[in-house]
């Protein structure tokens, strides 16, 4: 397969720090999102990224954007209430909040999220309380989450250097030093650092956009991953189709969901994953992170789960509901990529999880699918219904992975953790 190069990157030193933050948020707005004027935008963010946000707003706005609405979040003031709220208070969330973001979404407007937050925030509070919480939080986004899962509208994530998560990633550093390390690997990783960032990322997408291309064509009907304490099949959803890269909203906005990106994926089906698999990478979840994890599925359901650290909170996790315990997307991802390539575990799962090769338990994404289906329809085919979406990376260069059809005659993809053409 011909895949064209990438465009040779600049050293950070050719930029300021300044310019570098604004082209992040230019490819936010321009590759991330594609914002077609007259789109509103809905934002989120720590209260740590306000420099970030002022200039994706800027961008935005310059792209045409209606109006930006910016919705802050202070970690500080999370911790408040499992210091001093009611009991009663964690199974409380603010449905307003996200029914009105619903209606945003059905009203047009795209959504981002700037991300990036201590990864083990909530590490030493009660994990039923964190349970509960994340529960109720998950309920009250449903109607948002329905509408970005089924692929109705453009959006995207960002990251942004936050001091806490810096520190996590550098212990060693100084705070200072942390902070400007974390920047650095996010300008070389989303291709900021590119003598021309948008070129770059649409020579990156029309790879992506190959490789999809090949997987559905060979049409799986399941996945064989094999490697150090893994031995798992995965079955594909009857009509599945593989995505990656950027790719058309239902309201025709073409963008890339996450910056950056690095994987092909598509929706497992919920009944057909079998065997065991270990975690290659620790997962930050909510404020915690979940380390050494193993599980064993039958039926396509886990029934057995431990970590060497965060126990407590997996299983809570996989409790949520019934469907927290199934797959709800499966992803292809080479050891190649700038991010692992760079040697750095993130601690955070929008850099860790393309990294990886990894699944997803909870809810699946009923856009990866040969066409569009009714609810009743995806259900039929496999598709997985869950109020949680957690990546977790299962891919490394000792996992080999390869397509199995329907008798169970099998194609290699994956060998040391590339691709096999």
């Amino acid at each position: 397969m011909d895949l064209a190069p990438s465009p040779a990157p600049l050293t950070s030193g050719n930029l300021s720090d300044e310019a570098r933050l604004d082209r992040l948020a230019e490819l936010a707005v321009k590759v991330g999102l594609g914002l077609v004027p007259g789109q509103e935008l809905m934002m989120t963010a720590p209260v740590e990224a306000l420099p970030l946000a002022r200039l994706i707003t800027e961008h935005a706005y310059k792209a045409g954007a209606t109006l930006v609405t910016t919705i802050f979040s202070d970690e500080k003031s999370a911790l408040l209430r499992y210091e001093h709220a009611r009991d009663e208070s964690f199974d409380v969330a603010a449905g307003w909040l996200y029914e009105g973001m619903a209606s945003a979404f059905r009203g047009g407007a795209a959504r981002l999220a700037i991300v990036g937050a201590d990864p083990s925030l909530l590490s030493a509070q009660d994990p039923a309380k964190v349970a509960r919480a994340n529960k109720a939080l998950s309920r009250a986004y449903r109607p948002a989450l329905d509408l970005i899962t089924d692929g109705y509208i453009n959006w995207t994530l960002v990251p942004f250097a936050h001091p806490a998560w810096a520190q996590a990633v550098f212990p060693d550093a100084a705070p200072d030093e942390a902070v400007k390390k974390l920047w650095d690997a996010i300008y070389s990783i989303t291709r900021v650092d590119a003598q021309d960032p948008i070129a770059a990322w649409a020579v990156h997408n029309a790879n992506l956009k190959a490789r999809q291309e090949r997987l559905n064509q060979q049409r799986f009907h399941s996945l064989h991953f094999r490697g150090p304490g893994t031995d798992l099949i995965v079955g594909l959803a009857d009509g599945h189709a593989w995505m990656g890269g950027a790719s058309h909203a239902k309201n025709g906005v073409y963008g890339n969901p996450n910056i950056p990106t690095e994987e092909v994926f598509t929706t497992p089906h919920r009944a057909r994953t079998q065997g065991y698999v270990s975690a290659t990478k620790p997962l930050s979840y909510q404020g915690t992170l979940i380390d050494g994890i193993r599980v064993r599925f039958e039926a396509g359901a886990i029934v057995e789960a431990h970590a060497t650290r965060g126990q407590a909170v997996l299983e809570q996790m996989i409790s949520t509901d019934a469907g927290a315990r199934q797959l709800g997307e499966v992803a292809l991802v080479p050891s190649s990529n700038p991010i692992a390539r760079s040697g750095i575990l993130f601690l955070n799962t929008l850099f860790d999880e393309n990294a990886a090769s990894h699944i997803a338990l909870g809810q699946a994404y009923s856009k990866c699918f040969v066409q569009e289906f009714s609810e009743e329809e995806l259900v039929a085919r496999g598709a997985n219904r869950s109020l949680i979406h957690v990546d977790w990376m299962i891919g490394s260069p000792e996992v080999e992975v390869d397509g199995l059809d329907e008798a169970g005659n099998a194609t290699p993809v994956m060998r040391r953790g590339e691709w096999v053409d």
